[in-house]
C-alpha cells in the first residue's frame, strides 16, 4: 500500500486554523476560534484524583451548548470538599477545551480545583498566600489543571495563546490556573 506524505489530516487543518486565529485576532474570541477549528463540536475530558471520577463529553454542537452535558460538567467540577455546585462559566469551559486542542493531545486533564465554596476558599487561604480572597473559583470561573504528557510551561503557553482570561503558572505545584477573568498572566 503506497502512502502519501502530503495527505491533509484533520489535526493538521486544526493546527493551521489555530495558528491563523492567534495571528488574526488576539482577543477573548480566540478561545472560541480554536474550538471552532474542532469542527462543529467542542468537548472536554478531565479526571479528578480527589474523587476518582472522570468526564469525557461533547458539550457543544453546531453553535449550541448541550444542557445535559453542561450539567454533567457543573457536577464534575463541584467543590469536592462540600459537595456544593455552581454553574461553571461557559467561557471557562471553552478556554479549557481550546487550550487542550492547541496542545494536540487526547489526554484528559487532571483537575485539581474547579468550583470552590467560600468556606473551602477561606480554608485554603488560611493555608496558603497563593489563594485569592475573591478567587474566581468561587464564581465558577476558574480551574486548576495539569497533564502528565505536557509540562507546566507548555500548558501555560497554550492557555496564554488563547488571550482569553487569566493564566497562572504554578511550577512548584505542577499545575496551571485558567480563568475567564481579565486577560493577565502570573507565576513562575
Amino acid at each position: 500500500m503506497a502512502t502519501n506524505k502530503s495527505v491533509i489530516t484533520r489535526r493538521g487543518v486544526l493546527r493551521a486554523f489555530a495558528a491563523t486565529a492567534v495571528a488574526a485576532a488576539p482577543t477573548y474570541a480566540n478561545a472560541f476560534g480554536f474550538n471552532r477549528g474542532s469542527g462543529d463540536i467542542r468537548s472536554i475530558a478531565m479526571y479528578s484524583g480527589r474523587t476518582g471520577e472522570s468526564i469525557n463529553t461533547i458539550y457543544w454542537i453546531d453553535g449550541k451548548y448541550i444542557k445535559e452535558a453542561v450539567a454533567e460538567i457543573n457536577h464534575f467540577m463541584r467543590d469536592w470538599r462540600t459537595g456544593g455546585t455552581i454553574d461553571i462559566d461557559l467561557r471557562t469551559i471553552d478556554i479549557i477545551s481550546a487550550t487542550r486542542n492547541l496542545m494536540d493531545t487526547d489526554e484528559p486533564y487532571m483537575m485539581l480545583s474547579g468550583y470552590r465554596s467560600p468556606q473551602t476558599n477561606a480554608m485554603l487561604r488560611s493555608r496558603s498566600r497563593a489563594v485569592a480572597r475573591n478567587s474566581l473559583h468561587m464564581s465558577g470561573q476558574a480551574a486548576d489543571l495539569r497533564l502528565k504528557s505536557r509540562s507546566v510551561n507548555q500548558i501555560f503557553a497554550a492557555a496564554k495563546a488563547c488571550h482569553a482570561g487569566g493564566v497562572g503558572k504554578y511550577s512548584r505545584s505542577n499545575f496551571v490556573h485558567m480563568d475567564c477573568g481579565d486577560v493577565r498572566t502570573w507565576g513562575g
